[in-house]
């Protein structure tokens, strides 16, 4: 238990999110900032400052806390020094780092992967580690399995082509069949219209979003190629469904695939002339990574060549987009304006528990 003499001590990896326990938990954090996150939560919550108000009351005697935002890992040493809990997302908590805070109670992951948390150092030392299933993660996920099923059904294409004029128009061929011998379904004559089920999706970059995917689709009874750096024990492989391939070889057996990607200087237009030339004629690329890993003037030719079957992306390659944006010309092309990993309510839910589960472990 911290001594009620003293605030406890946060250090956060910082991030545009996990800015919010300052928000929350310290009382020394600006007005301008306090405003810019109700602003950001708004359509959403409209209430942001009831909710902080909320989430201090079920952490107990965590609030007030001093929050100490570090912005690279050579500053957790120092920080460390007299701190009870740690936030990190990326950050390397190895045992020099857990020797520099001597009074860690809690160890938190802004996430559900604990490969750059040494918890067996941890556990020697007394340190609780917490985990965080983020809801926009799963949310992400939702968001690429829509999108590949709109692509396979065409219900960007088709919707409200009920009439024969409009189907006329829209270069389709609708009759009326013989029912004293046929069924009349497919009389719209909609051709292209393709299945999950039999088919073969490769997923590039199996992290928590990409695993989210893979349990999403495993119902829809696809084959799940995957390809990361490193692969995964065998025995998730089995629970998730996937199979490990070579980027190059998911991408030319591949008929969707899914960038889940962070943006590093490695990923960078990763998907590039020669990438995009690997994958199979008339497979479908869904980026809800980052735009970036897909080198924009490679895509545009691939989609002008019909090499690609179609291509989806959120976020874009510019915030706010464009009308004139070249790829709104394609009808293969779905865009969506960075609303993959919404609702708000996702970052504000995660926080809470976070910020709850934190404060229990520290004894409040």
């Amino acid at each position: 238990m911290i001594s009620s003499e003293r605030r406890p001590v946060l250090v956060v990896e910082d991030d545009p999110f996990t800015r919010i326990t300052q928000v929350v938990l310290d009382p020394r954090t600006s007005d301008e900032r306090r405003a810019a996150f109700a602003e950001f939560f708004a359509h959403d919550l409209p209430d942001f400052l009831g909710w902080c108000e909320r989430v201090r009351r079920g952490a107990g005697g965590f609030y007030p806390a001093e929050v100490r935002l570090l912005s690279s890992e050579g500053e957790l040493p120092t920080a460390l020094a007299d701190a009870d809990c740690l936030l990190v997302e990326s950050f390397q908590v190895d045992r020099a780092v857990l020797e520099a805070g001597p009074h860690l109670k809690v160890v938190q992951k802004f996430g559900a992967n604990l490969r750059n948390i040494d918890t067996e150092t941890c556990a020697a030392r007394g340190v609780k580690v917490l985990t965080q299933r983020r809801r926009a993660n799963v949310a992400c996920a939702e968001t690429t399995l829509a999108l590949l099923l709109t692509f396979a059904k065409k219900l960007h294409q088709i919707r409200g082509l009920i009439s024969v004029e409009q189907l006329q128009a829209a270069g389709y061929s609708p009759t009326k069949f013989d029912q004293r011998h046929t069924a009349n379904s497919g009389w719209a004559r909609i051709s292209g219209l393709r299945m999950l089920y039999e088919s073969t999706l490769g997923i590039v970059g199996l992290g928590e979003i990409g695993k989210e995917l893979a349990r999403r689709v495993a119902p829809f009874e696809p084959r799940t190629l995957y390809y990361q750096r490193n692969r995964l024990p065998e025995a998730e492989e089995r629970e998730l469904r996937v199979e490990y391939a070579p980027l190059e070889e998911l991408l030319g057996q591949s008929d969707w695939v899914s960038i889940n990607l962070p943006i590093t200087p490695a990923t960078r237009n990763l998907f590039d002339r020669a990438r995009l030339a690997q994958m199979k004629p008339g497979a479908f690329l869904i980026n809800t990574a980052r735009a970036e890993i897909v080198e924009r003037d490679a895509l545009l030719e691939a989609l002008k060549s019909g090499h690609l079957g179609g291509f989806a992306l959120d976020p874009l390659y510019e915030e706010p987009g464009r009308p004139d944006d070249e790829l709104l010309a394609f009808e293969n092309v779905i865009l969506t304006p960075h609303t993959a990993v919404q609702p708000r309510f996702n970052a504000l839910n995660d926080f809470e528990e976070m910020i709850v589960g934190m404060a229990r472990g520290l004894g409040f």
